[in-house]
């Protein structure tokens, strides 16, 4: 009976220690294997990342000089600042080369419009001259160096009886600033500036003064 219970005994011997050994060093082992892959796997996320950013990086350096010209254009076209005398100073030349009689320019305060972002400049525009000078003017007003709009149009006639009619026009020309607050008057507060006024021609076509 002994000799039978021995070999028993050892096999449960041999079982328990494979269970141990199982335990403790077979199963640490897996667990160490896992967190090894896991952090594999983390690290190779990490990197397609990185790879990402770095050609996003690279990517963006080439497209720079595009990229600052595309913004210098934007500048040009809604400068940083009001500039009044610049602004008259164009739609003067845009008159002169039309060849028509300005009467009066007129621009008011900016007012800050928050939907677009920028402040918005009104120009009341009074003139005279032909038909096809008034399109001309039109024409040269809508391809300035600097973004403007006009927004109405109203044409009168001066001297229907002539051979060259001409017709007096009253029109509203839009421009624009990235200043949000250029200028007194203008929302959501004044800066340093120069107000709206009115400019009067002196009689010489395109000239103001």
């Amino acid at each position: 009976m002994g000799s039978r219970r021995g070999p028993i005994f050892a096999a449960i011997g041999v079982v328990v220690v494979a269970i141990l050994l199982l335990l403790f060093l077979v199963l640490p082992k897996m667990h160490s294997v896992s967190d090894a892959q896991g952090q594999l796997d983390q690290a190779r996320q990490q990197q397609t990342t990185l790879e990402v950013r770095k050609a996003a990086l690279e990517q963006a350096k080439l497209d720079a000089p595009k990229n600052q010209q595309i913004i210098n254009n934007v500048h040009k076209r809604i400068p940083p600042t009001a500039d009044e005398p610049g602004l008259i100073q164009l739609l003067n030349g845009a008159a002169v080369s039309a060849g028509i009689q300005l009467v009066s320019l007129t621009p008011s305060n900016p007012t800050f419009d928050s939907t677009t972002g920028l402040s918005t400049i009104s120009v009341a525009v009074s003139a005279t001259g032909s038909y096809f000078d008034i399109t001309q003017f039109m024409y040269n007003i809508e391809t300035l160096p600097r973004a403007a709009v006009v927004t109405t149009l109203t044409l009168a006639p001066v001297d229907a009886t002539s051979v060259s009619p001409s017709l007096t026009m009253s029109a509203t020309v839009n421009t624009f600033t990235s200043d949000t607050s250029a200028g007194p008057g203008s929302s959501p507060g004044p800066t340093a500036g120069t107000a709206g006024g009115t400019t009067t021609t002196t009689g010489t076509t395109g000239a103001v003064s």
